[in-house]
């Protein structure tokens, strides 16, 4: 019976949402608070240190300094900056889409510690006797640009101004910014073409009024600046610089228009596969992509998250492997049909076979990115946010929504042929004939993936030790995010060399031979300067290089600066984290099914993660934070195939109920993996199409994780199969031998929680 209503009902959702999608769209891409890597910006890590001996960095000092430095962003006129602690002395602050990166570095990192002392260096006054907001650019008699400072106590000037006119010849009051007891000394700068101190005025007479114009060989902005940070007050600390990165506004824009055009190529791709392969359900597929693509941006615009580069490869990455519930929950259904169901019956049985495989491989993927979210830094941050939010869409839309709108055209009666799932009528089997699905042929019948497995180990591990003696020997080209040290990045309008790189660098007196060309025109020029302290780049410098490149070649530039204490950490949290999500997934597994499945799943998982690094050790490509990124992320998908191959077994053995002999376990272990070959296949296919084209056509910061995540999904479609379920056998054969009878899994009671459509 032909149910036109339901055809209604899906083209009222359509217009319902299409219509959503295409008023609302605009304004919540508008309302997305880009990241300093999309629209240019500055981020520092700065060490909190006493500013006076004996001073003690608490809680509450913390949150003084952040505090003063929200004041000192005011005065910049930055809308969303972003100041977090982090650990018990460390303030992270990020800046994106600030116009003049410079001024930022010297308002925010200026202790702004002002001081009057005598000619002997002696105090006499200091910031604590300024008025508040009594800072003020002004002129002075000349028409230069002079500071005006009005001061708490008329009668305390007039006793400081008389004692330095006593001590003529040397009457002069000494203004000092920052000052360093034992380091700095008037007699010392004096001398010198650019003193330290502000200004040094010979006190001719006694002042009896409360205000005091410090005049210095300023230019309006410098005069301005120190009004401003002068009114934001002084820091209560000292700010240590430890991590520094700078991005032009070019480059972000560039990164960009890179990225969503990847972006495009490789969702369209999935879309024109999941149609072509799947039919009926890859249409509904593409639907509900759509729909948790907008979902996922609304959420990041309801939640405030900043979205950044990787976070935008995270949503390309999400569509990939959001099919997999589709994938997963299509083949099923197709099986069901082949053992002789209806269109409804199988749709049905399709689903609630499903569920559990759908659900166990989201959570082993959401393990991994809440552990990349803790563990990472802020750039690896805002790809685990968008891997996090994304699963849970994808969880939402890619189950239950496709399960409603499948089940809106399976019950309308219009589609109730097998050639709307892409199933052969030649392929289906009499109801009549009770095959199950254990028995159904696959195209993978032919060939026997657990009788060689020996060999398949053998040869594993003798890769392993091969990819070891590599690495050890050529080791790893990392990046200055582990190695410490500074990188400069330059965009040019036009293709550029090496040497026209180094020499514009000898002009700043930075040599270096670490030099490296890349983009599609040839315009993309870094270069690293490796070391210890010495090499990192100071403010001053940074300002410079970027004023010289957009002089001379109209170029703009990125500048990262990292210090050993900070690459270390990296390196360790990094470590930690992989640990956290090994330990975490075989409890996880452990639970879900049994301790051998997942000890295995982590063995395989951890072969996949591996092969990646003796690749990028062959290959010299650079190792950097989005390398650790796409190790943790590789973790996930692994581990993420291997469960599904996991859950049919698991199944299958549910149906023999007791195992007597080793060929059971061999039969169960072969079957199951020709059953989920090809939905691995095809979940791979389509999370490696989001990758490459990443790769391809995305920009050169991430273009490192997408090769990296390409390497770990194959090598990870190995593991699980030639080795996860060869482990898995070789341990159930043991137990077989010695308890005599394998008990299988007890028949699990009919889900509660399952999706009714």
């Amino acid at each position: 019976m032909v149910k036109k209503s339901r055809i209604v009902t899906f083209v009222l959702f359509m217009i319902l949402m299409g219509g959503l999608i295409g008023t609302t769209g605009k304004d919540i891409l508008g309302n997305i608070k880009l990241g300093l890597d999309l629209q240019g910006g500055f981020e520092v890590l700065y060490e909190v240190q006493p500013a006076k001996k004996g001073q003690k960095i608490d809680h509450e000092v913390m949150t003084s300094t952040v505090q003063a430095l929200n004041r000192r962003i005011d005065v910049l006129g930055v809308s969303e900056p972003k100041i977090d602690i982090e650990g018990n002395n460390r303030i992270r602050v990020q800046l994106a889409g600030v116009k003049d990166q410079d001024q930022a570095r010297e308002i925010l990192s200026t202790e702004a510690n002002l001081t009057f002392r005598d000619a002997n260096d002696r105090l006499m006054m200091d910031g604590a006797d300024l008025a508040e907001g009594g800072a003020k650019q002004t002129f002075d008699q000349n028409g230069n640009p002079s500071v005006s400072l009005k001061l708490k106590s008329a009668k305390k000037f007039e006793d400081v101004s008389r004692e330095i006119v006593s001590m003529a010849p040397n009457n002069y009051l000494v203004i000092w910014l920052d000052y360093e007891e034992g380091k700095d000394s008037f007699k010392n700068e004096v001398a010198k073409e650019k003193p330290k101190f502000i200004s040094a005025p010979t006190v001719k007479e006694v002042f009896t009024q409360d205000t005091v114009s410090i005049v210095g060989n300023f230019t309006i902005e410098e005069a301005a600046n120190l009004a401003d940070i002068l009114d934001a007050g002084a820091l209560p600390v000292k700010l240590n610089e430890i991590y520094s990165t700078s991005v032009g506004a070019q480059f972000g824009e560039h990164a960009m228009q890179q990225t969503i055009f990847a972006g495009i190529i490789g969702i369209a791709a999935i879309f024109l596969f999941m149609i072509f392969y799947y039919r009926l359900p890859g249409f509904v597929a593409t639907i509900t992509l759509v729909v948790y693509l907008f979902l996922t941006v609304l959420i990041f615009d309801w939640m405030n998250v900043v979205l950044t580069l990787p976070g935008i490869a995270a949503l390309i990455l999400g569509v990939g492997t959001a099919v997999d519930a589709n994938i997963i929950t299509a083949e099923r259904i197709k099986e069901e049909i082949r053992v002789g169901r209806s269109i409804k019956s199988a749709f049905k049985a399709g689903n609630t076979n499903s569920f559990s495989t759908v659900t166990d491989a989201n959570m082993t993927l959401l393990l991994a990115a809440v552990v990349l979210f803790f563990y990472g830094t802020s750039s690896v941050k805002g790809f685990a946010t968008g891997l996090i939010i994304g699963t849970l869409g994808s969880f939402f839309t890619n189950v239950y929504l496709s399960r409603w709108l499948l089940g809106l055209f399976v019950n309308s009666g219009l589609f109730d042929k097998p050639f709307w799932f892409g199933v052969k009528k030649s392929a289906i089997h009499d109801l009549k004939e009770n095959i199950d699905t254990l028995d159904l042929s696959t195209k993978f019948d032919r060939f026997d993936f657990i009788k060689p497995r020996k060999k398949f180990l053998t040869a594993s591990a003798a890769l392993l030790v091969l990819g070891i003696i590599l690495l050890a020997v050529l080791k790893l080209n990392l990046a200055i995010d582990f190695t410490s040290g500074s990188r400069v990045e330059i965009l040019a309008n036009e293709s550029i060399t090496k040497e026209e790189v180094a020499a514009e660098l000898k002009k700043l007196d930075l040599v270096t031979d670490d030099i490296v060309i890349s983009g599609d025109k040839q315009n993309i020029g870094v270069a690293r300067f490796k070391g210890d302290k010495e090499e990192f780049l100071s403010k001053t410098k940074v300002a410079e290089i970027k004023a010289h490149f957009n002089k001379e070649w109209g170029a703009d530039t990125n500048v990262s600066n990292v210090t050993p204490a900070v690459g270390k950490e990296i390196a360790k949290n990094a470590l930690k984290g992989l640990l956290i999500t090994c330990l975490g997934l075989i409890i996880f597994v452990a639970f879900r099914f049994e301790l051998p499945m997942a000890v295995a799943a982590v063995i395989a998982l951890l072969y996949a993660s591996f092969f990646i690094i003796p690749f990028f050790s062959i290959t010299r490509m650079e190792v950097d934070l989005t390398f650790i990124a796409a190790l943790l992320t590789v973790v996930g998908y692994a581990i993420n195939d291997t469960i599904v191959t996991f859950d049919r077994m698991r199944e299958n053995m549910q149906k023999r109920r007791k195992i007597k002999t080793k060929e059971e376990i061999i039969e169960i272990a072969n079957v199951s993996l020709r059953q989920t070959l090809g939905r691995s296949i095809n979940t791979v296919l389509m999370v490696v199409l989001s990758v490459v084209a990443m790769m391809i056509f995305g920009n050169e910061s991430i273009r490192s994780f997408a090769v990296a995540l390409t390497i770990g999904l194959l090598v990870g479609t190995y593991s699980s199969v030639f080795i996860a379920t060869p482990l898995w056998v070789e341990w159930k054969q043991k137990e077989l031998k010695k308890k005599g009878v394998l008990v299988t899994f007890k028949e699990k009671k009919k889900r509660t929680d399952e999706p009714v459509v």
